[in-house]
């Protein structure tokens, strides 16, 4: 079994199995030899494609877990999926309206009213 000590045995692994593929691939080819850094900037791609990859598929299986979990006689899905409580909203809306309308009034200050036999005086500039 191989046991790697640090990270630049583990470089020089991956980079001498990279070079072994790319060889293996390029036979017809005359091999290009690359250098260590470009091998592993693909490498370091294909991580982070893969957490991401990792991530998304946990994300979507909390996401259809919990939906599982829901239950369909549960009140708030019930209040959500069924209309009757929109038109029962909107009828005591309605019934609010027209017992405020019913309520409103309009309060005549007769002083204020004009009237055309009394002249209202003006201030005087100097």
């Amino acid at each position: 079994m191989l046991v790697l000590s640090n990270d630049t045995a583990l470089n020089s692994l991956l980079f001498k199995l990279l070079q072994d593929y790319l060889e293996q691939t390029n036979s017809s080819a005359p091999s290009q030899v690359r250098s260590p850094s470009s091998n592993l900037e693909i490498i370091y791609v294909l991580l982070m494609l893969g957490l991401f990859g990792f991530f998304t598929v946990g994300v979507m299986l909390t996401n259809i877990r919990a939906r599982r979990l829901e239950d369909s006689c549960d009140p708030y899905n019930t209040y959500i999926a069924t209309d009757i409580w929109h038109k029962k909203d909107r009828e005591y809306f309605q019934a609010k309206l027209i017992e405020n309308y019913k309520l409103c009034c309009v309060f005549e200050n007769q002083l204020a009213v004009e009237q055309p036999s009394v002249q209202i005086p003006e201030a005087k500039s100097s």
